[in-house]
């Protein structure tokens, strides 16, 4: 009687005891995954390219779609328009950063083509990727390390009936994929950032008059160029040099291709919106020489 009178009065205590060590315990860390946010600086995620991809306005950059950083997700939209003497182009898109290393991207563009086949509009359509390999441009600002990436765009162009029969005329096909890797470096105590990509494709005008021909059908490699200057923390000034394949000339001199370049002022007043406004030359296209003309594009995120 006097041990189960003793273990009785010790139980209260013993709860009592084990209740203090599960509160001592240190708290279960949350369940891994990823939240909504938006750490970067301004303009360190670059706009929106013409194919969707995160950079400048000609060229993908190593940089990753929205302000995201490590653990946060990010999403962008945009609006693009490029207009030339004879031409037009227009693309809108979105994109999504993930972790501050993943991107997908998903683009449409509307080329008008009235100048050489009236009433033609070509279509294209491009599924992006992009894996973030190595450096952080924030954080190695201050070491000679880039940010790198490689990435992949998956492209499907929709000519019409008259256009697409002159590209089979010349054996361009209708589908294509451009892979890329690209270095970016930013001197953030100076405020310049510097891309290069070295782009493998065999598109004719991006992919707007297909891709590769009966006498070019491999990839080449081609090399894109960035530079920017961050004049303000919410105002970049910069330029851009695209080279381009010319696996159309063989059919004549007004399917010779050059090289696409631009100027461009970006202006991202908060983390939700930029503006960017650019000059582009973008050579000869389909019969019409110096095609050179405005850009503008707009970027939303959440």
């Amino acid at each position: 009687m006097q041990l189960r009178s003793s273990i009785a009065r010790l139980l209260p205590a013993a709860a009592l005891c084990s209740a203090a060590a599960a509160l001592a315990q240190p708290a279960e860390p949350p369940a891994p995954g990823w939240r909504l946010g938006a750490g970067k600086l301004l303009l360190t995620g670059g706009v929106s390219s013409l194919d969707g991809a995160a950079g400048g306005g000609l060229t993908p950059w190593a940089v990753i779609a929205g302000l995201a950083t490590q653990g946060e997700v990010g999403f962008t939209a945009h609006a693009s328009h490029a207009r030339t003497q004879d031409y037009a182009l227009a693309a809108y898109g979105v994109a999504l950063g993930a972790d501050d290393r993943f991107e997908l991207s998903l683009a449409q563009q509307a080329f008008d083509a009235g100048a050489a086949v009236p009433g033609a509009t070509l279509r294209q359509t491009i599924g992006g990727l992009k894996l973030r390999i190595a450096g952080d441009a924030v954080l190695d600002s201050d070491r000679l390390m880039p940010q790198l990436a490689v990435g992949a765009q998956f492209k499907h162009l929709q000519p019409g009936a008259t256009v697409g029969a002159v590209l089979d005329s010349v054996a361009a096909r209708r589908r294509g994929v451009d892979l890329y890797a690209s270095a970016t470096k930013l001197f953030l105590a100076q405020g310049v950032l510097v891309n290069a990509t070295l782009r493998a494709t065999k598109a004719n005008q991006n992919g707007l008059l297909g891709f590769g021909s009966v006498r070019h059908d491999r990839h080449r490699l081609q090399p894109e160029l960035s530079i920017a200057w961050l004049a303000r923390r919410d105002l970049a000034f910069g330029a851009e040099y695209r080279a381009k394949p010319d696996n159309l000339a063989f059919a004549g001199a007004a399917f010779r291709e050059e090289d696409w370049k631009d100027v461009f002022v970006a202006w991202a007043p908060n983390k939700h919106v930029s503006l960017t406004l650019a000059y582009v030359d973008l050579g000869h296209i389909v019969g019409h020489a110096r095609q050179r003309g405005g850009y503008v594009s707009l970027q939303l995120a959440p």
